[in-house]
Protein backbone atom coordinates (compact mmCIF):
# COMPACT_ATOMS: atom_id res chain seq x y z
CA UNK A 1 0.00 0.00 0.00
CA UNK A 2 1.42 3.39 -0.99
CA UNK A 3 0.65 6.35 1.26
CA UNK A 4 0.72 9.92 0.06
CA UNK A 5 3.09 12.15 1.96
CA UNK A 6 0.37 14.52 3.15
CA UNK A 7 -1.68 11.64 4.60
CA UNK A 8 1.22 10.15 6.59
CA UNK A 9 0.62 12.51 9.50
CA UNK A 10 -2.91 11.17 9.89
CA UNK A 11 -1.78 7.57 10.42
CA UNK A 12 -1.59 5.98 13.85
CA UNK A 13 1.78 4.86 15.15
CA UNK A 14 0.82 1.27 14.46
CA UNK A 15 -0.14 2.11 10.85
CA UNK A 16 3.17 3.90 10.43
CA UNK A 17 4.98 0.73 11.47
CA UNK A 18 3.07 -1.22 8.83
CA UNK A 19 4.07 1.40 6.26
CA UNK A 20 7.71 1.17 7.42
CA UNK A 21 7.59 -2.61 6.97
CA UNK A 22 6.50 -1.91 3.41
CA UNK A 23 9.50 0.38 2.86
CA UNK A 24 7.84 3.79 3.25
CA UNK A 25 10.55 6.28 4.25
CA UNK A 26 8.04 9.07 4.91
CA UNK A 27 6.38 6.86 7.52
CA UNK A 28 9.72 6.44 9.28
CA UNK A 29 10.33 10.20 9.22
CA UNK A 30 6.90 10.81 10.74
CA UNK A 31 7.47 8.22 13.47
CA UNK A 32 10.86 9.72 14.22
CA UNK A 33 9.34 13.19 14.57
CA UNK A 34 6.71 11.86 16.96
CA UNK A 35 9.07 9.98 19.26
CA UNK A 36 12.63 11.28 19.04
CA UNK A 37 12.33 13.87 21.83
CA UNK A 38 10.44 11.58 24.19
CA UNK A 39 12.90 8.75 23.73
CA UNK A 40 15.90 11.07 23.98
CA UNK A 41 14.59 12.40 27.29
CA UNK A 42 13.99 8.88 28.58
CA UNK A 43 17.51 7.75 27.65
CA UNK A 44 19.02 10.98 29.00
CA UNK A 45 17.42 10.54 32.42
CA UNK A 46 17.90 6.78 32.63
CA UNK A 47 21.56 6.80 31.58
CA UNK A 48 23.10 9.38 33.87
CA UNK A 49 22.16 12.63 32.10
CA UNK A 50 24.76 12.00 29.39
CA UNK A 51 23.79 13.73 26.13
CA UNK A 52 26.15 11.68 23.97
CA UNK A 53 24.97 8.37 25.40
CA UNK A 54 21.33 9.44 25.04
CA UNK A 55 21.93 10.37 21.40
CA UNK A 56 23.69 7.07 20.74
CA UNK A 57 20.81 5.10 22.25
CA UNK A 58 18.29 7.20 20.32
CA UNK A 59 20.11 6.41 17.09
CA UNK A 60 20.29 2.72 18.01
CA UNK A 61 16.57 2.41 18.75
CA UNK A 62 15.61 4.00 15.44
CA UNK A 63 18.11 1.80 13.60
CA UNK A 64 16.31 -1.19 15.12
CA UNK A 65 13.05 0.14 13.70
CA UNK A 66 14.61 0.60 10.25
CA UNK A 67 16.48 -2.71 10.19
CA UNK A 68 13.92 -4.92 11.91
CA UNK A 69 10.43 -3.41 11.70
CA UNK A 70 9.01 -6.92 11.86
CA UNK A 71 9.87 -7.01 15.58
CA UNK A 72 6.77 -4.90 16.15
CA UNK A 73 3.78 -7.22 16.16
CA UNK A 74 0.51 -5.87 14.74
CA UNK A 75 -2.18 -5.63 17.37
CA UNK A 76 0.21 -4.31 20.02
CA UNK A 77 0.31 -0.69 21.12
CA UNK A 78 3.37 0.94 19.55
CA UNK A 79 4.07 3.32 22.45
CA UNK A 80 4.24 0.50 24.99
CA UNK A 81 6.38 -1.57 22.63
CA UNK A 82 8.94 1.18 21.91
CA UNK A 83 9.34 2.06 25.58
CA UNK A 84 9.77 -1.64 26.40
CA UNK A 85 12.59 -1.76 23.85
CA UNK A 86 14.08 1.45 25.31
CA UNK A 87 13.89 0.10 28.85
CA UNK A 88 15.52 -3.17 27.83
CA UNK A 89 18.33 -1.22 26.15
CA UNK A 90 18.88 0.66 29.43
CA UNK A 91 18.89 -2.58 31.45
CA UNK A 92 21.55 -3.99 29.13
CA UNK A 93 23.62 -0.84 29.57
CA UNK A 94 23.37 -1.12 33.36
CA UNK A 95 24.70 -4.66 33.12
CA UNK A 96 27.58 -3.51 30.93
CA UNK A 97 28.37 -0.68 33.34
CA UNK A 98 28.45 -3.09 36.26
CA UNK A 99 30.88 -5.31 34.43
CA UNK A 100 33.09 -2.34 33.46
CA UNK A 101 32.47 -0.50 36.77
CA UNK A 102 31.67 2.71 34.91
CA UNK A 103 29.62 5.24 36.78
CA UNK A 104 28.33 8.34 35.04
CA UNK A 105 26.57 10.93 37.13
CA UNK A 106 26.61 14.26 35.31
CA UNK A 107 24.08 16.55 36.94
CA UNK A 108 22.59 18.90 34.40
CA UNK A 109 18.78 18.93 34.64
CA UNK A 110 16.62 20.36 31.91
CA UNK A 111 14.69 23.50 32.56
CA UNK A 112 10.92 23.31 32.05
CA UNK A 113 9.86 26.64 33.46
CA UNK A 114 7.91 29.52 31.95
CA UNK A 115 8.13 33.24 32.60
CA UNK A 116 4.63 33.34 34.09
CA UNK A 117 5.93 33.19 37.68
CA UNK A 118 7.74 35.81 39.70
CA UNK A 119 11.51 35.62 39.89
CA UNK A 120 11.44 34.17 43.41
CA UNK A 121 8.89 31.50 42.51
CA UNK A 122 10.84 30.61 39.38
CA UNK A 123 14.08 30.37 41.33
CA UNK A 124 12.44 28.14 43.96
CA UNK A 125 10.98 25.89 41.24
CA UNK A 126 14.36 25.70 39.49
CA UNK A 127 16.00 24.66 42.75
CA UNK A 128 13.30 22.06 43.39
CA UNK A 129 13.55 20.64 39.86
CA UNK A 130 17.35 20.57 40.03
CA UNK A 131 17.28 18.81 43.38
CA UNK A 132 14.51 16.45 42.24
CA UNK A 133 16.52 15.30 39.23
CA UNK A 134 19.64 15.01 41.36
CA UNK A 135 17.83 12.81 43.87
CA UNK A 136 16.19 10.70 41.13
CA UNK A 137 19.70 9.73 40.01
CA UNK A 138 20.24 7.97 43.36
CA UNK A 139 17.16 5.78 43.09
CA UNK A 140 17.28 2.21 41.84
CA UNK A 141 16.99 1.94 38.07
CA UNK A 142 13.49 0.41 38.21
CA UNK A 143 12.23 3.17 40.52
CA UNK A 144 13.77 5.80 38.25
CA UNK A 145 12.16 4.17 35.20
CA UNK A 146 8.76 3.99 36.89
CA UNK A 147 8.88 7.69 37.84
CA UNK A 148 9.85 8.75 34.32
CA UNK A 149 7.30 6.53 32.62
CA UNK A 150 4.52 7.64 35.00
CA UNK A 151 5.15 11.36 35.33
CA UNK A 152 7.01 12.26 32.14
CA UNK A 153 5.43 9.85 29.67
CA UNK A 154 2.03 9.56 31.41
CA UNK A 155 1.80 5.79 31.07
CA UNK A 156 -0.75 4.01 33.23
CA UNK A 157 0.53 1.66 35.93
CA UNK A 158 -0.72 -1.28 33.88
CA UNK A 159 1.27 -0.09 30.84
CA UNK A 160 4.36 0.43 33.00
CA UNK A 161 3.93 -3.09 34.34
CA UNK A 162 3.99 -4.42 30.78
CA UNK A 163 6.93 -2.24 29.70
CA UNK A 164 9.10 -3.17 32.68
CA UNK A 165 7.85 -6.76 32.72
CA UNK A 166 7.02 -6.56 36.43
CA UNK A 167 3.80 -7.39 38.29
CA UNK A 168 1.39 -4.48 38.80
CA UNK A 169 1.73 -4.76 42.59
CA UNK A 170 5.51 -4.39 42.30
CA UNK A 171 5.07 -1.27 40.15
CA UNK A 172 2.69 0.25 42.70
CA UNK A 173 5.00 -0.58 45.59
CA UNK A 174 8.13 0.78 43.90
CA UNK A 175 6.30 3.94 42.83
CA UNK A 176 5.08 4.50 46.38
CA UNK A 177 8.51 3.97 47.93
CA UNK A 178 10.22 6.10 45.27
CA UNK A 179 7.84 9.00 46.03
CA UNK A 180 8.33 8.56 49.79
CA UNK A 181 12.09 8.49 49.37
CA UNK A 182 12.13 11.59 47.16
CA UNK A 183 9.84 13.46 49.55
CA UNK A 184 12.12 12.64 52.51
CA UNK A 185 15.26 13.68 50.67
CA UNK A 186 13.75 16.93 49.44
CA UNK A 187 12.30 17.72 52.86
CA UNK A 188 15.69 17.15 54.46
CA UNK A 189 17.16 19.68 52.07
CA UNK A 190 14.38 22.16 53.00
CA UNK A 191 13.05 22.37 49.45
CA UNK A 192 9.50 21.26 50.23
Amino acid sequence: MIFKKKNISRLTNEELMTAIKNGNQSAFSELYERFNQRLYYYFFRMLGNDKEVANDFLQDIFLKIINKPELFKPGNKFTSWIFTVAHNMCKNEYRHREVRKIISNDENPDQFLTDENSYEETLKKEQLITQLFTEIEYLEEDQKAILLLKYKENFSLKEISKILELPLGTIKSRLYYARVELTKKLANKSLL
